[in-house]
Parts: structure tokens; C-alpha cells; sequence
């Protein structure tokens, strides 16, 4: 059986009572291995407990008063709350791990001890799970604010090490990473991710243009080094564990290796930047890659004046992140919530959902983009319009960015379709709809039901428009 222990103890608290105390504790508990000491942040200098852990073979951990607050214990203490800042600190220790409790506090002349028991492998200690979540909510796509400071080689390859870490397809590790430093090369780039910004500006709406103008999309030649990260999709040979039957998996893998390197960077220091305004053949061709070796990502990499506290697209108003409730289904799909909550549709949510002044502010401060979709059709007669996106609901069409394949089943697969179209538009800065049906179909109409119902819940501008041919200028 594993183990938890926490411990509550004064300053200079002996070894000998300790062990005395907690081996008593463990007996009553019926045995087992011990794999944390844990006690409140400040005491694990204690040379008694440090002793301890060291007898038990246990990691010694330590958590903050304030988290052992939030912990029910069934023996509080106001004596303990005035010497510790908590009203628990043995037992408390304990549930803040996620054990169970199955002795509670044992009291020793100068100390208290609790065991818990653990279901499965012990978590990390609550401070260092906050250190893990902290480096994800805080990673940047960072463009701006680089300082010019060059990344000492033990960083880097602290950096590189991380990334290398990364989990693969069978162990095959189809990545590697090209360091670039040389200016002339990245001008190169430069120029390249240069032509493809001014391509898709020039494929923009007008007022979604200069929405677009405000942006950076690069700092190439801001930052000291840039790394391509390539994918070798033959690596590893014809018997590649779990890749036989989804090769994507190896482009996944390498990807994943580039979350790693983002995230060690970030705990270190350095901003990073991913850029993808260029074709990867234009870009291997300057780089000069081997024919079978594939461009995955190009990372600008450096250190920062800052780190900001929202990504630059949700702070220009480009566009928004998406709720979590949206994203989690239980079971089957479409039965969405958060865990904890009873399971809804998105339309249910968004038949509830009360236009509150807050979103209408929120909406009427943003850049007018108007977005016109039209459900069905030919896309050859629409995507003229720069500002015109067209859903198809049946067969899937040709790939095209323009076109939306949505193939609902149902009116009520297509209502929920509508639904979420429009929130994603409205995530994407929309601030009105023009609706066109053109499909002649209970579903098509459906869809467009859904649409009017996520534009009220939205504070969306919405109106229906006959069908027409669109003009051919943009």
C-alpha cells in the first residue's frame, strides 16, 4: 500500500520523536511504503524531518498555508491556525495530496502525524503542480519585445534537451532541429514571410485588412536565433510501433517536440514565436533540406522584455479564445459541458444564453466585419467575396478555406451546426451575419435556424438576404 504522511512539527522537533510518532502511525494504518513526508512550506529544513524522509525513502514535499486552509479535516485546531496560519497542518498535508485520509492526527510532546492512502502513483507536490500549470497558461506566440541579448549555450541546450524529451510514434524521434543564426539566411526568410503577409491582406475584407495591418506576424530578424524543426517521416524504418495504421503520427510527434521546446523556453526566459506565413518548399529550398526531409515549424527564439498576460490576437480583438464547455462531449458528440456539469447541446446552451450588456459593449467596440454565409450552392458563384464564407451540408467538397464542409444529418444536427458557426465567427471577431440559403432542404434551413439563434446569444448582428449572384470584385 503507498503511503502519505504528513507531519506537523516545532522548530528543533528530534528525529527520534518523529520516528517514534509516525512509525506508530504507519503500524495503526496497517503498513505499507511510505512515498511522501509532507508538511507546511518552512519546516522542511528541519533536520529531523529531513532525516525521516531519508530512513523512509519518502520525497519530502511541503504545501502553503493557504492551500492547506482549503482542506476539511475532521480535527482543526485554533492553536495550530495561530502558530501555522492553518488550522491543519498533519492533516491537511495529507488531502492536499489527493490521498485518503486513514489516520488522523496522532500527537507526539512536539509534533502530530496523519497517513493517507494513495490510489495510484503520487502526483507532484502542490507547489511544483502550480509551477507546471503556471508555464502553460503563460507560454506566448511572443512577436514583439525582443531585447538583444544572446542565449548562452547551457540554456539552449536545456531548451533543445526538453524538446528532445518529447514523446513519439514508436520511439522514432522524426525530428531535429536547425539552429540558424547567420542574418543573411534569415533576410532570406524575411522575404519570404514578407510575400505571403502582403497575400493574404490582399485576400482580406477591407475592414478586416486593417484590422490585419496592426499585426506582426514575425520577429525573424528581431531575434538571435531561429530554429527549424523538420520531420524525417521515414524514420525508424518500415516497422514503426503504432504508425502503421495513421502515419500522421509522425508529423504529431514532431509537434509535439515543438510544445516542449516552447514550454522549457518559457521557464527560461525566452520568448518564442512561430512562424507560418511562407510555403515549407520555399523554405527548405533556402535552408537547402534534403528532398525527404519535411519543414514542420519555424520558431524565432530570444529573450524578451516581457512576457504579456493574453496573447496578442485576443488583445488586438483578432480574435477569441474558445470556452472549454464548448469543447468537452461526454459519450457521444454534441453532449457538451464541463465535468462536474450536467451534459447540454450547444444550441440548448445558446437558447439560455441572455444577451448581457457586458457582450453587447464587448461587441460594439470591436472592428465592423461583416461575414456572409451561404449554405449550399455552388462556391464557384460566391468565393469571389472576400467577406463570403459557404457551408456545404452534403457531399464533401474540393478543399478550399472558403468552403465549410458541415455534412449535418439531421434539422437538429444542423441547428447545432448554425450554433456553432457562429459563435466560432464571433470568436474570430464577426460582429453581424448575412445569411443566403441556397440548398433547398430542411437541414440547410436548420442551419440557418441555428445561425440566428447564436447571433442572439451572442449579441451578433444577423439579417436573411434573397439569394443572388455575388459581384465579382472583392
Amino acid at each position: 500500500m503507498n503511503l502519505v504522511v504528513g507531519v506537523g512539527l516545532r522548530a528543533g522537533t528530534s528525529y527520534r520523536e518523529l520516528r517514534a510518532l509516525v512509525g506508530e502511525a504507519v503500524a495503526e494504518a496497517g503498513g505499507g511504503k511510505v512515498r511522501i513526508l509532507i508538511t507546511v512550506d518552512g519546516r522542511e529544513s528541519e533536520p529531523g524531518l529531513q532525516r525521516l524522509a531519508a530512513y523512509l525513502g519518502a520525497e519530502l514535499q511541503t504545501v502553503a498555508p493557504a492551500e492547506l486552509k482549503r482542506q476539511g479535516v475532521p480535527s482543526p485546531s485554533a492553536e495550530v491556525e495561530r502558530l501555522a496560519g492553518t488550522p491543519s497542518v498533519a492533516e491537511a498535508a495529507v488531502l492536499s495530496t489527493g490521498a485518503e485520509l486513514v489516520i488522523d492526527k496522532r500527537k507526539s510532546a512536539q509534533a502530530t502525524a496523519a497517513v493517507g492512502r494513495l490510489a495510484s502513483a503520487p502526483g507532484y507536490a502542490p507547489g511544483e503542480r502550480h509551477v507546471v500549470h503556471r508555464v502553460l497558461a503563460e507560454r506566448r506566440d511572443v512577436r514583439r519585445g525582443f531585447v538583444d541579448r544572446p542565449i548562452p549555450d547551457d540554456v539552449l541546450m536545456r531548451v533543445l534537451e526538453s524538446a528532445h524529451r518529447a514523446p513519439s510514434v514508436g520511439l522514432s524521434q522524426p525530428w531535429d532541429f536547425l539552429l540558424i543564426r547567420e542574418v543573411g539566411t534569415r533576410r532570406k526568410i524575411h522575404d519570404l514571410a514578407s510575400a505571403q503577409r502582403d497575400a493574404f491582406a490582399a485576400s482580406l475584407p477591407v475592414e478586416r485588412r486593417k484590422q490585419f495591418d496592426g499585426l506582426k506576424i514575425e520577429a525573424i530578424l528581431d531575434t538571435p536565433l531561429n530554429i527549424a524543426v523538420t520531420c524525417d517521416a521515414g524514420r525508424g524504418g518500415r516497422h514503426v510501433l503504432g504508425r502503421h495504421a495513421d502515419p500522421r503520427t509522425t508529423w504529431f510527434s514532431a509537434a509535439i517536440a515543438i510544445q516542449n521546446l516552447w514550454l522549457a523556453a518559457r521557464a527560461e526566459g525566452l520568448g518564442v514565436g512561430w512562424v507560418s506565413f511562407f510555403k515549407p518548399g520555399e523554405v527548405a529550398a533556402v535552408l537547402d533540406l534534403p528532398a525527404h526531409i519535411e519543414l514542420v515549424g519555424y520558431l524565432c527564439v530570444g529573450y524578451v522584455e516581457e512576457f504579456a498576460p493574453t496573447p496578442e490576437l485576443v488583445r488586438s480583438g483578432w480574435a477569441s479564445r474558445r470556452p472549454l464547455s464548448w469543447a468537452v462531449h461526454h459519450e457521444s458528440w454534441g453532449r457538451r459541458g464541463l465535468p462536474g456539469a450536467e451534459p447540454t447541446s450547444i444550441a440548448a446552451d445558446a437558447e439560455r444564453a441572455e444577451q448581457t450588456t457586458a457582450q453587447t459593449i464587448a461587441r460594439a467596440e470591436l472592428p465592423r466585419q461583416v461575414v456572409r454565409v451561404v449554405i449550399g450552392g455552388d462556391p464557384a458563384d460566391y468565393l469571389a467575396r472576400a467577406d463570403t464564407l459557404v457551408v456545404q451540408i452534403g457531399d464533401q467538397p474540393a478543399a478550399d478555406f472558403g468552403v465549410l464542409w458541415r455534412p449535418a444529418r439531421d434539422a437538429a444536427e444542423g441547428v447545432e451546426t448554425g450554433v456553432e458557426l457562429v459563435r466560432d465567427l464571433m470568436l474570430q471577431g464577426a460582429t453581424e451575419l448575412v445569411v443566403q440559403v441556397v440548398a433547398d432542404s430542411d437541414v440547410a434551413e436548420a442551419v440557418a435556424r441555428g445561425l440566428r439563434v447564436g447571433a442572439r446569444a451572442c449579441g451578433i448582428g444577423l439579417r436573411d438576404e434573397p439569394v443572388e449572384l455575388p459581384h465579382s470584385s472583392a
